[in-house]
């Protein structure tokens, strides 16, 4: 039953209702498929083999009435970053400990309620704060794609959400849940030759979800292909009166959206991603994709984007910001890690020096910086006045007619674990995310869809932007890329 993983959700979804295999052999085919590979991919922190099974065979009965959600039997990874009642839920934190919530998040929730099925949860970098997955507690997530020169070498598979684009990569899971804070769901989909997608700020609740940071945050899924993507969506999207963040506007049917024909679409391409140094390969893959969309029939059109350049430095002044702020809760007194201490002070102080990771500290020294008296008008106020003027070329640039604007999702490919590049100057870390903070930055929707290889073998990909809350043309856009550039999955060596 192992080739029951390799199927999509929509294939999964129609062999269940078409009684070809039951929930319980599709959820039983994962767990294996889980417990062979995780040992070397290291995609799960926890898996919920009891759990899983009881969802399945409830997901069973309802499917032998005739009954069950959208998502009746599907068998989904869910991020560590969403607290899942009863069930391990630490942010890859050593701050967390055993923390195992009373609550279900809302995301969680919904897709639940569709019948979706709980395989476990997925690794991350530590509260979301990474591109490589490697600040994790529980180390570092081995990307299922290697060079193809015979090239051993574990790569990293992107982050926050590296154990999501892993799981789904390596057929450990049908798709997952990740969020994006400035990249995190687009950069590792990328990495992995899979679809993610950050929709609109404001479509899914943050509710339940551990917070980075709050003004930037946002959940979405990752999944093999772009109709997997929509269907999950979907579920995931909802308005919630205990986030008030979250929007209320009606969740439209994403999977109609996708094999409409784009003739007549305009597409920009903004000028200001053409960065200094970029690499020949990423550059073709930008032609190509612009060339796939015209001969589809869409209208290219170029653009301007002229706060661009600021995004970066902006980003990495509001959410360190926002996230020392957040992080200021977890202090060993309630629950998680509690390190004793003379006095509740040096409790504190040795609780969180030692829950913390060395990225957390310093993102959160960063923050605390930024906000302290004297330099919270230098910074972190010149930074939101800085994002004001980034959604604003946004805005002008569809008021101008544009519908959707292509740009290369990430810089380069997957690099290497301990890349001793990024290890010594952490600036290069942040580069990874050149590409995908204006999108956090602006509130708008971002899809990451696979669009190549690079001249060793590994996938590269392409980003669409949307207008708010028109995720329906992201995935009617990356279905007509997907359906050009074909499908690309790694060599299994797991």
């Amino acid at each position: 039953m192992t080739e029951l993983t390799k199927k999509t959700i929509a294939e999964a979804r129609a062999g269940l209702r078409g009684k070809e295999f039951s929930a319980t052999e599709l959820t039983n085919a994962y767990l294996d498929a889980i417990d062979r590979a995780n040992p070397s991919l290291n995609a799960y922190v926890a898996v919920t083999h009891d759990k899983a099974r009881a969802m399945a065979s409830a997901s069973d009965a309802k499917l032998a009435r005739g009954e069950g959600g959208v998502l009746e039997g599907i068998p989904l990874g869910i991020k560590d970053l969403f607290a899942t009642e009863g069930v391990h839920t630490q942010a890859a934190s050593h701050i967390l400990d055993k923390f195992e919530p009373r609550y279900e998040s809302t995301v969680t929730a919904n897709l639940w309620a569709d019948g979706a099925v709980m395989l476990g949860k997925l690794n991350m970098d530590e509260f979301a704060m990474g591109s490589s997955n490697e600040t994790s507690f529980y180390g570092p997530v081995v990307n299922p794609w290697r060079r193809a020169n015979g090239d051993n070498k574990q790569l990293v598979p992107g982050g926050s959400s590296g154990g999501s684009a892993a799981a789904v990569a390596g057929w450990l899971c049908a798709g997952a849940t990740a969020t994006d804070t400035g990249g995190s769901i687009r950069q590792p989909a990328a990495f992995t030759g899979t679809v993610g997608i950050k929709p609109t700020y404001g479509r899914c609740s943050r509710w339940g979800t551990v917070a980075f940071a709050s003004s930037l945050d946002q959940a979405g899924p990752i999944a093999r292909d772009v109709r997997d993507a929509a269907i999950l969506l979907k579920s995931m999207a909802s308005v919630d009166p205990k986030d008030t963040t979250s929007v209320d506007l009606p969740v439209p049917d994403y999977e109609a959206a996708i094999g409409r024909p784009i003739k007549g679409l305009k597409v920009g391409i903004p000028r200001e991603y053409r960065v200094d140094g970029m690499p020949d390969e990423i550059e073709k893959l930008w032609s190509q994709g612009i060339a796939w969309l015209r001969e589809a029939g869409a209208e290219i059109v170029d653009i301007s984007l002229p706060h661009t350049k600021y995004a970066l430095p902006a980003y990495y002044i509001v959410a360190p910001a926002e996230a020392s702020s957040n992080l200021a809760r977890y202090d060993g007194v309630r629950y998680g890690l509690r390190v004793p201490g003379k006095d509740i002070v040096d409790m504190y102080e040795k609780t969180r020096a030692e829950g913390f990771g060395r990225e957390v500290k310093r993102r959160v020294m960063i923050g605390t910086y930024v906000l302290s008296a004297g330099y919270y008008d230098a910074y972190y106020l010149k930074a939101q006045k800085v994002r004001t003027l980034i959604k604003r070329d946004f805005e002008e640039a569809y008021a101008s007619g544009i519908d959707v604007i292509l740009t290369p999702a990430t810089p380069s490919a997957a690099f290497g674990i301990a890349d001793e590049d990024m290890a010594a100057d952490p600036v290069k870390m942040y580069l990874n995310d050149i590409f995908t903070v204006t999108v956090n930055m602006a509130g708008l929707p971002g899809i990451a869809v696979p669009a190549g290889l690079d001249a060793s073998g590994l996938p590269l990909a392409l980003q669409l932007i949307g207008r708010p809350f028109e995720e329906e043309t992201l995935f009617q856009t990356a279905a007509v890329i997907e359906q050009a550039a074909g499908r690309f999955e790694p060599t299994k060596w797991w």
